[in-house]
């Protein structure tokens, strides 16, 4: 029996799906959670694929574990739980080619791609929708600084490790742009407020209506 599940790494919890399904089988429930729980700690706060094979008849389990999403790896690399809702106002990362490389290299059997060049321009790409910038550049940009050779070097190399020296230059570049958006987010939110405090109140006119008058009677002849 195979079950196919999606649950939080580090911290699966009991659930209706699985007691219906372990439960005839006699496999202890407790123990799968534990297990599971077990092999995807490393990817805490994140939703993991994985997959509970069950011998019913040794009342054994194996648990397989697949990589998350390529969204949810640069979550994780960029310590942010939600991407952007305006991308191109708001920026929420800084990440470094190196961690772009760690996420292509986790997701390269999964991307389809050639070779690992492509699974790192793929997960550029990805960064555009999620608000996240690379090497302090919009990710279009380093998508076609990667076409043309500037990154062949720490892709070849599979580099996946940012020095501190780096990791401070991104960190110091994203505050400086963080405070900037932020200050112009909140110029919009106080004009936008101010409109809608100045703008006049629209009145309504209550329609008119037009009672009949009752038909005069002409007194009766005598």
């Amino acid at each position: 029996m195979n079950i196919k599940l999606l649950v939080e790494g580090g911290a699966m919890k009991p659930g209706p799906a699985l007691s219906q399904k372990l439960g005839p089988a006699g496999i202890p429930i407790n123990k799968v959670i534990e297990k599971v729980n077990q092999e995807t700690i490393s990817f805490k706060g994140m939703q993991v694929p994985v997959e509970i094979e069950v011998d019913t008849k040794t009342k054994s389990f194996e648990v397989k574990v697949f990589s998350p999403p390529v969204s949810g790896l640069l979550k994780k690399e960029t310590g942010i739980t939600k991407g952007s809702g305006l991308q191109k106002k708001s920026k929420v990362g800084n990440l470094s080619i190196e961690q772009i490389i760690s996420v292509a290299k986790a997701k390269r059997s999964n991307l389809l791609c050639k070779d690992l060049k492509s699974a790192v321009k793929t997960v550029v790409g990805s960064c555009v929708s999620l608000g996240i910038i690379v090497e302090s550049m919009n990710p279009v940009e380093v998508e076609k600084l990667i076409d043309e050779g500037k990154y062949d070097k720490e892709i070849k190399a599979e580099k996946t490790e940012t020095s501190e020296e780096k990791k401070n230059e991104l960190k110091e570049f994203f505050s400086k742009l963080k405070e900037e958006q932020d200050k112009k987010l909140k110029i919009e939110t106080e004009q936008k407020e101010a409109l809608a405090a100045t703008a006049a109140p629209v009145k309504t006119i209550p329609a008119k209506t037009t009672e009949k008058s009752a038909p005069v009677k002409s007194p009766a002849k005598k």
